[in-house]
């Protein structure tokens, strides 16, 4: 069971909830959607409104379904999914239904697909997007992370909802 609260009221240390326990990015729709493992991304105050940033190279699944839709969610788990989320960023949902290996299931807040298993939700309304160029990396940034020069997108947020397991 899920509750909703402020992201003002957000106690998480964004630094360890992304980039040490991960997430995983889901867009489409309950019906019709895909999953991919993030660790690159972060959350602030920009526009005067609550975001999230995102960063998705363009050859994963999830690309396609957030291209397509106005709205992702950020899914936040416990230690003990640890092993589903390496899961979902290893195989593509175009092979499997990584939903079903790792059993995932889909619910919706409006047209916004998560999993319900998570324990913090966070539904974003696609506010920007843009490819990040790489005219304006440094070259170890571009030696260590871009190789195959895959460049990823980026995604702003807003915010929208906050979903708390109770």
């Amino acid at each position: 069971m899920f509750q909703n609260i402020d992201p003002k009221d957000l106690t998480e240390n964004v630094f360890s909830l992304i980039g040490e326990r991960w997430m995983l990015v889901t867009a489409g729709t309950p019906d019709h959607c895909n999953t991919m493992t993030a660790s690159w991304g972060g959350l602030g105050v920009l526009w005067g409104k609550p975001m999230a940033t995102i960063y998705i190279r363009p050859q994963r699944y999830t690309f396609e379904f957030l291209e397509g839709s106005d709205q992702f969610t950020l899914c936040f788990f416990s230690p003990q999914w640890r092993k589903a989320l390496a899961h979902c960023g290893a195989v593509s949902g175009r092979e499997e239904d990584k939903f079903a290996a790792c059993g995932f299931h889909v619910a919706g807040a409006g047209e916004a697909p998560y999993i319900q298993e998570a324990d913090l939700v966070l539904v974003c309304r696609k506010r920007y997007w843009n490819d990040l160029d790489p005219a304006h990396m440094d070259e170890a940034t571009k030696t260590q992370h871009y190789a195959a020069r895959d460049y990823h997108r980026m995604y702003l947020g807003e915010i929208t909802q906050v979903l708390r397991r109770v």
